[in-house]
């Protein structure tokens, strides 16, 4: 049986974002929607185990809130790569395997799918070029947001220092336990990343700041414009879905979020 819920999603904004002409955005939390359960209750993930016809119900919401078709609401089979790709016209057949969306049209909804990585929302209102990127701590250390960054600088005349880039709800540091082998898988392959790492409980542990480096990497592709929303996915279990909370909870799958941005 569906959830009665009859009040529509109220995503979360960035003032940075807000601020910019010809820009909408969203970072959808999992209120506001008809899944139940652990899916309660925006859940948008098509990949989850959640009832189809619910998923397609919270998707079709996020789309109107929008005021699109629910064809134009973009998200790609995400696959933690640093792959890009370009919205034109509703996607036929299976959905990209790619983490990051671009459009450069009106009414074209970029949006990424998370719960725990981080989506991060990128818009240059000059070059009227706008883009999602999902980014979890392989795609942000492979260059997820640098690629996303190169395709609306060289494809669409972008500049790094105009775009205004917000990372969204995820895992904070807090939350975000790994182990120092992890530690030492960025270090190697990003020299000097071991300040995103704090001592954690155990010595054989280390806490990672998801957010503040994917703010350095926006910052050392030149945009000198972005922030965090400051939202712990794992931490605020009323506002959103956590892939991690739910491993510790044993609840066998989760819901997940959708984070968006179009020009209008």
């Amino acid at each position: 049986m569906r959830n009665a819920n009859l009040v529509g999603p109220t995503p979360i904004s960035s003032p940075k974002l807000s601020a910019l002409r010809g820009v909408k955005h969203g970072f959808f939390t999992r209120q506001g929607g008809v899944s139940t359960g652990i899916y309660d209750s925006l859940n948008a993930g098509l990949g989850s185990k959640d009832d189809p016809e619910h998923v397609v119900d919270n998707r079709h919401r996020i789309s109107d809130w929008f005021g699109v078709d629910h064809h134009a609401l973009f998200t790609c089979y995400q696959v933690h790569s640093a792959t890009t790709v370009v919205a034109e016209a509703p996607w036929t057949g299976a959905r990209p395997q790619a983490d990051g969306v671009l459009a450069y049209l009106p009414r074209m909804v970029c949006s990424v799918l998370s719960a725990d990585c981080a989506p991060v929302l990128l818009a240059d209102p000059k070059a009227r070029v706008v883009a999602a990127v999902h980014a979890g701590w392989k795609g942000a250390l492979t260059g997820v947001i640098d690629f996303a960054l190169k395709g609306m600088c060289e494809d669409f005349d972008a500049k790094a220092e105009r775009i205004v880039a917000v990372v969204g709800p995820c895992i904070g540091p807090r939350s975000y336990e790994v182990g120092l082998e992890f530690l030492d898988r960025f270090e190697t392959h990003d020299p000097g990343a071991s300040r995103f790492f704090a001592a954690a409980e155990n010595a054989d542990k280390r806490l990672f700041d998801l957010p503040a480096y994917c703010l350095s990497r926006l910052s050392r592709a030149g945009v000198v414009d972005a922030e965090w929303t400051g939202h712990d996915t794992c931490a605020e279990a009323a506002l959103f879905f956590s892939n991690r909370r739910a491993f510790k909870a044993g609840e066998g799958d989760y819901g997940r979020l959708i984070s968006a941005i179009s020009l209008v």
